[in-house]
């Protein structure tokens, strides 16, 4: 018997990001949805839990921060996992990121031949994979 996909909820606004994720993660191995807001990342959430949570931090319409604060102030999504994606890349964003409640970083552009070994090592490991 094959093994479900693994569930990726990308929330991305850039159509270039989110195609490339598409690529590098393609090939049946995971079901990936797509959000391009906090508020259709919210929508998704309420319809189903993802194994793994991909977050862009700047949204048109607010940030990944957003969308970590509300999974995290339910219970029923602590065990997943939650990467930040995003071209912040100043000292001290990592940690903030961390504290805010994500499980790893990811900086922009994307580092296409690591991003499939940190996906595979957060849905595997889930939260206790440690930092990205």
């Amino acid at each position: 018997m094959q093994e479900q996909a693994k569930h990726i909820l990308l929330v991305e606004d850039d159509d270039t990001n989110r195609k490339l994720v598409r690529i590098v993660l393609g090939g049946g191995r995971y079901r990936i949805s797509e959000a391009v807001s906090v508020e259709q990342a919210l929508a998704l959430l309420a319809q189903e839990k993802p194994d793994l949570l991909l977050l862009d931090i700047r949204l048109g319409d607010g940030s990944g921060l957003d969308v970590i604060r509300h999974v995290r102030a339910d219970p029923a999504f602590d065990p997943v996992p939650a990467l930040a994606i995003t071209a912040q890349a100043m000292k001290g964003d990592e940690s903030r990121f961390l504290a805010a409640g994500f499980d790893g970083y990811l900086s922009k552009p994307i580092d296409t031949r690591r991003l499939p070994e940190v996906v595979e090592r957060f849905i595997r490991e889930g939260r206790k994979a440690g930092h990205a």
